[in-house]
């Protein structure tokens, strides 16, 4: 049954007109009950909160806005929210990169006009590639562009040793997605859709694996879920098309390394750099690699009162940053 702490959150989120708040702790109270084997009225518990929400959507009610500094409830240990304001401009990514984020702006401000025709805009993005190239990035921007919170989840409160619980704050999770709308940012998102047919699987992370596919495969909220990943080959092969779009990052081409730098150091004087010998310096980094590197020759050249950032500076910061293997 629920706790003292659960009635008490119960009555606290009716009070506050919080429905969101208030299905999430209903839905904790049913798992707890399933894990103490009243099945029974874990199910009748699920079904009332499912028919609840229906008909709240049915009559037409706006989505309650929530303080997004301050997520309420289990939700608070489960996402760390935010207001980005970056925009499409911020970001240099390949071309078909951004022509896919461009998309599912367009869908996302124009899904009146394909509800009309019976159609969905993109709600859920896999993001893929090296480390450091844009791809948590990329989700601020479209929080940013489309003027929603960005939650960004917690995997280290998400994934727990106890049975079931984890599949229950993933609930939770798709539960506050159906309510408040937003950007739901799964980074890293190996640690939780790994491959099942891994030799050093076990049978909790194959139920999870399996509890988020289901979500994934229901989820038509109109919130955007986002996942991320540095190891797209860790991935449980069926996460891929739970997705709407896949979207492959990689590290920038001398051309963007160069644009990625010239933005960096535009608070700054350049004149006289020789670019080739920065192109040489620059091969194989990331954009997050390139950025603090720009970053450390711009303070360099500030604190010692230069007029400007000279080519042997800004290759020494360069050449100072880590180069991952690409293999």
């Amino acid at each position: 049954m629920a706790t003292a702490d659960q009635v008490k959150a119960l009555v606290r989120s009716h009070a506050d007109g919080d429905d969101g708040h208030f299905y999430a702790v209903a839905m904790q109270v049913a798992a707890r009950a399933a894990r103490a084997g009243q099945s029974r009225f874990a199910q009748e518990l699920r079904e009332l909160v499912d028919a609840a929400k229906a008909n709240s959507h049915q009559a037409g009610r706006q989505l309650k806005p929530v303080p997004v500094t301050k997520p309420r409830g289990d939700l608070a240990g489960l996402l760390a929210a935010s207001y980005p304001d970056q925009r499409l401009g911020d970001l240099v990514v390949e071309e078909k990169v951004r022509l896919s984020l461009e998309r599912v702006l367009t869908e996302q401000r124009q899904q009146d006009r394909l509800r009309e025709y019976g159609l969905e805009p993109v709600h859920s993005l896999l993001l893929i590639g090296p480390p450091g190239t844009g791809k948590t990035l990329s989700a601020s921007v479209l929080a940013g562009e489309l003027h929603l919170p960005l939650f960004l989840i917690r995997l280290e409160s998400l994934i727990t040793k106890f049975m079931g619980e984890t599949s229950a704050k993933l609930r939770l999770i798709f539960d506050a997605a159906d309510d408040i709308r937003g950007i739901y940012f799964f980074d890293e998102v190996d640690a939780l859709a790994g491959d099942r047919s891994s030799s050093n699987d076990v049978g909790e992370i194959r139920r999870v694996l399996n509890s988020f596919l289901q979500f994934l495969e229901q989820h038509h909220s109109p919130s955007i879920l986002i996942a991320a990943t540095n190891h797209p080959q860790l991935l449980d092969r069926a996460i891929f098309r739970r997705f709407g779009a896949v979207v492959e990052y990689v590290l920038p081409t001398p051309e963007m390394a160069r644009l990625v730098i010239r933005n960096r150091l535009a608070i700054v004087n350049t004149r006289g750099i020789a670019w080739e010998k920065v192109d040489e310096a620059a091969d194989g980094l990331s954009h997050s690699e390139l950025t603090i590197a720009c970053e450390q020759a711009a303070k360099q050249a500030i604190l010692s009162k230069a007029t400007r950032v000279t080519t042997e500076l800004l290759v020494s910061c360069l050449r100072e940053r880590y180069r991952p293997s690409i293999a």
